[in-house]
Parts: C-alpha cells; structure tokens; sequence
C-alpha cells in the first residue's frame, strides 16, 4: 500500500553518503557540532564520524581576514599613539610651567638684590664720595664703584632672566645661562688664583697700601682719608706693617689722629706710648681669617643661587625646545 503524499510530507528521510541532493539549513552545521562537543565545524573536519577534507577554496578561506580589521586596528594604533603623545606633551607643558614660574620668582629676587646692591652704592657715592679706597694704584675701586657695578650687572641678568622665563624665549634663556656661567667662572678663577699666589698678593698688597699713604689727607682723595680713620679707629691699629709707616709719610714723628688710645684733637702727635701699635694689614688678615667660616658660607650661598639659576635656565631651555619639537 503506498502512502499519500500527504504522509510523506511529514517524513523526511535522513540523507545517505551516496545522496547527492542534501542540504542544511544555514546555521545547522555549526548548531549540530557544538551539540556534538565540536567534532565538526570550523575547528574539525569530521561529520558523524565520517571524516572529510576541505577544498582548497575553503581552506584559503579559513586564513583569510577581512579587509576591514586590517584598517580598524590601524586606526586603533594610530589613536593609541596619538593620546600617548597627548599625554607627554601635557606632562612636558606642566613641567615647563612649574619650572618657568620657579625661575621667574627666583629672577625677580635676583632683580630685587641687583636693585638694593645698587641703591645702596649710589649712596654711599652721593653721601661719602669714594668710599673705602684704599689702593693707589686703583683709586675707582673704591666699595661705592663696586657696589654701583655689581648692582647693575645683577639687575641685568635678573631682568634678561625674568623676562626669558615668562616669555619662553629660547634666546634669552640660552643668553641667561651664558652670562651667569661667565660670572661663575670669572669667581672661581679669582679664588683658585688667590689661593694659589697667596705670598705674591700680600707681598703686592702691602706695598700698594703704604704707597696709598702718602695720599692720606690730601684733596681729592676723601675716600682714602675715610677709609683709613675708619680702619684705625674699628680695628685698634696704626700703619700698614707699623705705625712707623706714617712718619714716612709726615717726614716726622708724627701719626694721624686715629691712631691714637684716646682720640682728641692732634693726639698724634704725642709720645708713641699714646698710640695703638699693632699693623693694621695683619690685624684685618687675621679678622678675616677668625670669621673664615662665615665668609665661606656667604661664598658658598653665593655659588649656589648662582648654581641653581644656571640649573633653572638650562633645564628651562631645554623644556622649551622638547615642547617646540613634540608639541608644535
């Protein structure tokens, strides 16, 4: 008895090896070999247990990639370096900010001391004349020039600083940098020098000093005349190497007022009993070498501000260049 064709429809017999009209439904295949702990699929080449092999379209197919990932993950590198640079370049921007407002205010206190240094020489030139000359063979250095001069050259290179670090101008810093490593190297070669022709200088020292007192008294050497009463008077001294150094001078027993115990009017020109006999060169010598520890550690500040606003300068100048060359 044949069945209708009605009952066949709900039959479906399962395909045979030999059959050659079989499909499945798209998405089956995989379905069935998930269900099947994997053993056909993308990741193995066997049906039910039958093994099969892939043609080779399919098995070029299998290596192969779509186009599109490739130019994803391209753009994906790309993004990644750019926020990496992002990131150093706003590390370097606030670096260069925190060390361009430390080197102003480090500058502007520069500026402040070259101002007061300044100040004070032009004071001392307009109140006392040439205050503290002491040597013939110089009669411009006297404390009031020195002040005036180093007071200038310290407001210029505070100013060339400040504005160099609030503008970020490379050429002002790199001149910054020059100029205080100049005055740096101009220091130390004066304190290597006076410590290693020590002899020659107090030889040359002494003898220009008592040459300088001849112009003692004399018009137009007020500075002199000041310096050597106030030398006397403080440090209880008389005379260069002695008190005799002045009766070369005066051609006389004589010695000028300051030398004297008790000053009063031409108490020079008393007894030597009167007189303060210790040499004022050796008296001011040894003065300084008892106070050696605080001119060391003024000395020693002073190379350090000089050393950190070299610090300051090239660190900056080199920031500034970093972020032209990353950051442009």
């Amino acid at each position: 008895m044949r069945r209708s064709s009605t009952d066949e429809s709900t039959y479906h017999r399962s395909p045979s090896l030999d059959s050659k009209d079989y499909s499945f439904p798209n998405g089956t295949f995989r379905r069935y070999s998930s269900m099947y702990g994997g053993q056909f699929g993308a990741a193995s080449n066997s049906f039910f247990g039958f093994h099969t092999n892939p043609g080779p379209k399919a098995t070029k197919a299998k290596y192969t990639s779509p186009k599109g990932n490739k130019y994803v993950v391209f753009y994906l590198d790309l993004s990644f370096i750019f926020l990496l640079e992002l990131k150093r370049c706003s590390m370097a921007h606030n670096c260069l900010q925190c060390i361009k407002y430390l080197m102003f205010v480090f500058n502007l206190l520069f500026w402040l001391g070259g101002c007061g240094i300044l100040g004070v020489g032009i004071w001392l030139a307009v109140t006392q004349g040439n205050f503290a000359t002491l040597s013939s063979s110089f009669p411009s250095l006297s404390a009031a020039n020195l002040l005036i001069v180093t007071g200038t050259f310290v407001m210029i290179i505070g100013f060339v600083g400040c504005i160099g670090a609030i503008k970020e101008n490379k050429c002002l810093l790199l001149s910054f940098f020059i100029m205080l490593l100049i005055v740096f190297l101009l220091e130390l070669t004066v304190v290597i020098l006076f410590f290693v022709y020590t002899d020659k200088i107090d030889k040359y020292a002494q003898r220009d000093l008592k040459k300088g007192l001849h112009l003692y008294g004399t018009d137009g050497n007020i500075g002199l005349t000041n310096a050597w009463s106030i030398i006397q008077t403080d440090f209880r001294c008389c005379g260069v190497s002695n008190y005799t150094d002045w009766f070369e001078v005066y051609n006389t027993t004589r010695v000028p007022d300051s030398c004297c115990l008790e000053f009063s009017e031409n108490c020079g020109l008393h007894s030597p009993g009167t007189w303060w006999k210790a040499p004022c060169y050796e008296t001011v010598k040894i003065w300084l070498q008892e106070n050696l520890l605080a001119v060391g550690i003024f000395g020693l500040c002073t190379a350090m501000v000089q050393i950190l606003g070299l610090t300051f300068a090239m660190t900056m100048y080199c920031q500034v260049v970093k972020a032209d060359t990353y950051c442009a």
